[in-house]
C-alpha cells in the first residue's frame, strides 16, 4: 500500500506529457538498452493468448513497437513513463516499466528536467 502511494506521488510530481511528441529529445541513456529475447517473450505470449490485436505477419516475423514518453528529473530518475496506445494495455504498461528500469543508473549526468521519448521494439518469430 505504501509503495502504491509513493508511485502515485512520483507520478503527480511530473506534468502531463505534451500532445505532440515529435519535438521531444530521445531519452538520454548513457548506454543504449536492448530488448532481449526474454523481454520479447512476454509480448509474444500476450499476442499468442489473444490479449492484443497485433496482426499476424505473413512471414511470421513480429515487430511490435511502443513509443514511450518519459519525464526525467535532473538526478536521472524517471518520474513518469507514458506509453502511446497500441491496443494492448498490458504491453503498453510493460513498455513503460521497461523504460523506467532501463533508465535506472543509466541516464547521462545532470539531464535537463523534462519529457523525452523512446521506442521499445519487441522482435520475435513464430
Amino acid at each position: 500500500m505504501i509503495l502504491l502511494a509513493l508511485l502515485a506521488q512520483a507520478a503527480a510530481d511530473a506534468p502531463a506529457p505534451p500532445a505532440d511528441w515529435t519535438a521531444l529529445a530521445p531519452v538520454p541513456y548513457a548506454a543504449t538498452p536492448s530488448v532481449t529475447t526474454q523481454l520479447s517473450r512476454f509480448v509474444a505470449d500476450e499476442v499468442t493468448a489473444g490479449r492484443c490485436t497485433i496482426p499476424r505477419p505473413g512471414d511470421g516475423h513480429y515487430l511490435v513497437k511502443v513509443d514511450v514518453a518519459a519525464w526525467v528529473d535532473p538526478d536521472g530518475s524517471v518520474k513518469r513513463a507514458v506509453p502511446r496506445a497500441i491496443a494492448c494495455p498490458t504491453v503498453e504498461q510493460y513498455s513503460a516499466g521497461l523504460v523506467t528500469s532501463f533508465a535506472r543508473g543509466n541516464i547521462k549526468a545532470k539531464p535537463t528536467a523534462g519529457w523525452y521519448k523512446t521506442t521499445i521494439t519487441f522482435d520475435w518469430r513464430i
